[in-house]
């Protein structure tokens, strides 16, 4: 669990900050990736070190180690953070924030097109601790201070939206929910630090999923919470009295990961930009929800806040469900699968009922994309092969 000053700006180009983690492979015989340091218990050199133990690096594996901290740093310069929290899953880097702010009797602002599970932790659990959950429109901006009250501990967003991909104005957000005493957060893991740092934008807590872009492998659950100075020292209480932290073996496959990253990106983003553009001109096609094509509602507020795009959209089908079910059955190449982010291409029907404002399209049916690693050409024909099914 990394504890130290915030990095200064780094001048290195992102692919080269990605491939170079601030780890010196002298420390290590000259190896260029670290050890994968698996262990929970750590020998003390003395009793007086025992007792002092909480001044010490490493006193225990739950803690992490030399594995743990490597990764830890690297995300703390990409993001600009104090300090960041590895977890087990995307879900726990969640659950775990909401976790550490928020007290029976509270109020919390989550937006509705927030990730489904994220809703369900809600209702779940923070409902039984007797904390007030209201959901508030993505596009509220600095106007959610209307919705602010007295007891209002926490601002959680996303962006873009979960699915529907809506653009919020970040910093009118965290202004407004700080100046009424809230901490914000904001789950990252479309974009990733390489398109949008949300410290950078007054966000006090960067949610990723390491699960996606990061990992890239579909082979992998992990979590991050990076957090800004003065909210790290109650995240870094809250997960050490939760006793959550991520394995070293699967440490080092996201280290290996982010190597990579930079490339990745740059062929989902070109080639669901290509498809997107292509689908947008189809006549069996209602509408195509991708922040970065400029047909997109909130494509200027997008260019504003984001430098790039990844490999997750969304498109509505002129169709019934019975046809949305013929499209995706037809499918050979993309998956019909969960999670996103890895080198496959993948898609799934969505479902909105749980949404009380940002309830999306409102006709046709909503299918998400992720585009994967493969040859544009043979996603394309994929895709019409499940048009052609659609229509019967």
């Amino acid at each position: 669990m990394s504890d130290k000053t915030r990095p200064e700006p780094d001048e290195r180009r992102i692919d080269t900050r990605l491939v170079h983690p601030p780890y010196d492979p002298m420390s290590m015989h000259g190896f260029v990736n670290p050890p994968i340091v698996r262990g929970s218990t750590v020998l003390f050199e003395s009793t007086a070190a025992m007792l002092g133990r909480k001044d010490l690096k490493y006193s225990y594996g739950l803690a992490g180690t030399p594995t743990t901290t490597v990764l830890e740093d690297q995300l703390n310069e990409l993001e600009g953070s104090f300090g960041t929290a590895l977890v087990p899953s995307g879900l726990a880097a969640v659950t775990l924030p909401l976790l550490a702010f928020a007290s029976a009797g509270d109020h919390v602002l989550i937006v509705d097109s927030v990730y489904a599970p994220t809703r369900s932790f809600c209702r779940q659990v923070l409902e039984r601790m007797n904390v007030t959950v209201e959901y508030y429109d993505p596009y509220v901006g600095a106007g959610i201070a209307d919705l602010m009250r007295p007891e209002t501990s926490i601002v959680f967003l996303e962006a873009p939206g979960s699915n529907t991909f809506e653009i919020q104005d970040v910093r009118a957000i965290c202004d407004a929910a700080h100046k009424g005493g809230a901490v914000t957060m904001l789950d990252n893991t479309w974009a990733t630090p390489v398109f949008f740092r949300p410290l950078d934008h007054g966000v006090d807590l960067s949610i990723h999923a390491l699960t996606k872009y990061p990992g890239g492998h579909s082979d992998l659950l992990m979590g991050s919470v990076s957090a800004s100075e003065r909210t790290w020292g109650e995240l870094l209480k809250t997960q050490t009295a939760l006793g959550i932290n991520a394995t070293p073996d699967d440490i080092s496959l996201v280290l290996r990961g982010l190597k990579t990253m930079g490339i990745r990106l740059r062929h989902h983003e070109k080639v669901a930009l290509d498809l997107a553009g292509w689908l947008e001109t189809r006549s069996d096609v209602l509408s195509v929800l991708h922040p970065a094509l400029p047909s997109f509602k909130d494509h200027a507020a997008f260019k504003r806040q984001f430098t790039g795009s990844t490999g997750l959209f969304s498109l509505v089908l002129d169709c019934e469900p019975a046809g949305a079910n013929r499209f995706l059955d037809a499918l050979r190449i993309f998956g019909l699968g969960y999670s996103w982010g890895g080198h496959e291409s993948l898609a799934v029907s969505v479902d909105l009922s749980d949404r009380t404002i940002a309830k999306g399209p409102g006709q046709g049916a909503l299918i998400r994309l992720q585009i994967g690693l493969e040859d544009m050409e043979d996603l394309k024909a994929d895709l019409e092969r499940g048009f052609a099914a659609m229509a019967g």
